[in-house]
């Protein structure tokens, strides 16, 4: 859960909504969050004045991408569990590493 909480703080803050994704190990946080909607709401309103909405499938979980959200969390000053970010050596790019649609 610590890196859903990273990310969502991380694209909260850096208003990086439509650029960044979270991964396959890491999306279930974030769905988790969701379905405390109360909870979710106030939270996202008192951080951040605004509602971080999900969509899912908007982007292709690239290896490229999940490197420039790993960056974007850590210069956040946030631990990154790289496991967790697909950053193993078996997720090169053409693979397609996620959920979504494949390159």
């Amino acid at each position: 859960m610590d890196q859903g909480l990273a990310f969502l703080w991380t694209m909260g803050t850096t208003r990086t909504e439509g650029i960044l994704a979270p991964s396959k190990e890491v999306d279930p946080a974030w769905h988790t969050f969701m379905l405390h909607s109360v909870e979710y709401t106030e939270w996202c309103r008192v951080n951040f004045g605004r509602f971080l909405h999900h969509r899912p499938n908007s982007k292709v979980r690239t290896r490229g991408l999940m490197v420039s959200v790993v960056d974007h969390i850590e210069k956040a000053g946030f631990e990154v569990d790289r496991r967790l970010w697909q950053m193993s050596a078996a997720c090169n790019e053409p693979t397609c590493c996620g959920d979504g649609p494949c390159c």
